[in-house]
């Protein structure tokens, strides 16, 4: 599950998914329960894009 998890295509998919899902939230949702998504969105997609720059400078 972890070499799943950690392909880049996945992280890809991880990342935007997470991230537009983040920027809706609010406008979709009303109240905290849209801000405590965005938030929750925003953090898997921030940690999906940290570990696509981490898996980048490694390679180069």
């Amino acid at each position: 599950m972890k070499s799943l998890l950690s392909s880049r295509p996945v992280l890809w998919f991880l990342f935007l998914f997470n991230l537009v899902v983040a920027v809706a939230a609010p406008f979709v949702v009303d109240g905290s329960q849209g801000v405590m998504t965005a938030v929750g969105m925003g953090v898997v997609s921030l940690g999906a894009g940290v570990s696509l720059l981490r898996g980048k400078r490694a390679v180069a």
